[in-house]
């Protein structure tokens, strides 16, 4: 699906704006010095009719590269007196140009019709603002997730090293279709094992890629669906538009089985499950229950979809805040 739509929205009439206000300052600019010096308005002016010349010579026939060679040199011999007058009158060669935020783009976010990697940029910060992650991607990534936390013990490296492996796979390969990689993963292992922190950064590179991520965990989500259901409830993440747990690229759902079990709740996560599934949308659940935990949580429909649908990656070691303490 690409960049949300939202976002692009939002980012689209920023790069709007910029462009306006840089071109006004210009004119602004630009009406100071004719003010200053009224021979730059008598040149200007001349500029502006290149257009009405070129046709004219266009109708008028004869020999048409020479009269444009004329015309060209002609207007780059005004442009270099245009900015001798602006220097010898206190002025900047370039004071009345544009200021835009991006040469390249001129502040359009396009360059003959390609994303300029000004907005991509933008748009990666949107949404990495928008995934419910951004405090998190600042501090955690493939790079810095370290394994020697787990090297005490062979069989928990061993796992460790897997699960690194399957996650940079998932994240680098996101949106490909018949690579054998799994479509949707659960994180299953005890607090403190990397599974927030494999999460983010699997998300960091999905958003970089240009896909829509969105994180909660199980209690926020559900506090979604009640505010929205009840018009009550304390919202973690954004209430009225719970439509995003069923329409990002990638949704990250962490700490279930943290949430109060009751028949709303496994209706809630049903639907998300169910209509990602249907929808061919990958998801990435983590939570601290054992599998036959799991089984014994929730319902039949849900603990079916959840092995049957999901690639599980087990953590293993001990629980590397403690170690860091």
């Amino acid at each position: 699906m690409g960049y949300r739509q939202e976002n692009r929205r939002i980012v689209r009439e920023e790069f709007e704006k910029k462009a306006r206000e840089a071109e006004a300052e210009a004119e602004r600019r630009r009406e100071e010095v004719w003010e200053a010096v009224p021979e730059i308005r008598e040149t200007d002016a001349y500029l502006s009719s290149l257009g009405l010349r070129i046709l004219r010579v266009a109708m008028e026939g004869g020999d048409i590269p020479a009269a444009m060679a004329r015309l060209r040199n002609e207007n780059e011999q005004l442009r270099a007196r245009r900015g001798e007058l602006l220097v010898k009158n206190g002025f900047p060669a370039d004071y009345d140009d544009p200021r835009y935020e991006c040469g390249i783009c001129r502040d359009r976010g396009y360059v003959n019709g390609k994303m300029c990697a000004c907005m991509r940029g933008r748009l990666m910060e949107a949404g990495m603002k928008a995934s419910g992650l951004s405090a998190l991607l600042k501090k955690q990534s493939f790079g810095n997730f370290s394994l020697d936390y787990y090297r005490k013990d062979p069989e928990s490296y061993k796992t460790m090293s897997e699960n690194l492996r399957n996650a940079r796979a998932f994240a680098e390969h996101f949106g490909e279709d018949g690579n054998g990689i799994p479509r949707n993963l659960l994180f299953v292992g005890g607090t403190g094992l990397g599974k927030t922190h494999l999460s983010t950064a699997v998300a960091r590179v999905v958003i970089e890629r240009g896909y829509d991520v969105f994180y909660n965990s199980a209690v926020g989500m559900l506090s979604d669906f009640e505010a929205l259901r009840f018009g009550t409830g304390v919202v973690q993440g954004d209430g009225e538009n719970v439509a995003r747990y069923t329409e990002c690229d990638l949704l990250i759902l962490d700490d279930l089985g943290t949430e109060v079990v009751n028949q709303f709740s496994l209706s809630c996560l049903y639907h998300v499950l169910n209509t990602r599934l249907n929808l061919e949308l990958p998801t990435i659940i983590s939570t601290n229950l054992s599998p036959a935990e799991i089984r014994k949580t929730y319902s039949d429909r849900i603990a079916s979809r959840l092995f049957g649908e999901f690639f599980i990656l087990p953590f293993r070691g001990v629980d590397v805040r403690q170690q860091k303490i």
